[in-house]
């Protein structure tokens, strides 16, 4: 099995890129980006060695892993955090509730919330910030500005 590994270097090298990127994607999914380097760096390495550029060494072969991971941990470090940034989530979701217009059947204020029954659903509606009220009496038209589970939050409808 060694005389194997040391006769083909090459195929050692990007076996065990891909290995390690398969560990990256399919364990870690992604929450560590140091094997996707390393992966990486082993694949170069490989393609180098059966491309003819490197001796079919270990010395050369460990060498070049070595600073090919380093080299495209330094290239790809920039971008890859950037598109881990990206995934925040928004605050507002938009949804078909919002615009929907009812009368208040109870006093609301900021600090005692309402119900109101919709589609089989008991909501708690609390009064929008936005709004600069601090409550909003019974009886008052309403429009739906920003749902959340099972809370709508209000303001006054203008007529």
């Amino acid at each position: 099995m060694i005389e194997y590994i040391q006769a083909h270097q090459a195929g050692f090298w990007i076996a065990l890129g891909f290995l390690l990127l398969a560990v990256e994607v399919l364990i870690t999914g992604f929450s560590t980006i140091v094997l996707l380097f390393a992966g990486l760096g082993a694949v170069a390495t490989g393609l180098l060695i059966m491309a003819g550029i490197l001796p079919q060494t270990w010395l050369a072969g460990i060498a070049t892993f070595g600073i090919s991971t380093g080299v495209l941990s330094a290239l790809l470090w920039g971008p890859m955090k950037r598109f881990q940034d990206k995934s925040e989530p928004q605050n507002k979701q938009s949804s078909d509730f919002v615009g929907l217009e009812f009368v208040c059947n109870s006093d609301i204020s900021l600090t005692q919330p309402g119900s109101h029954k919709y589609s089989g659903i008991t909501w708690k509606v609390e009064i929008d910030t936005d709004t600069g009220l601090d409550q909003i009496a019974n009886g008052t038209p309403v429009v739906v500005s920003e749902v959340n589970v099972g809370l709508f939050k209000v303001k006054p409808k203008i007529v």
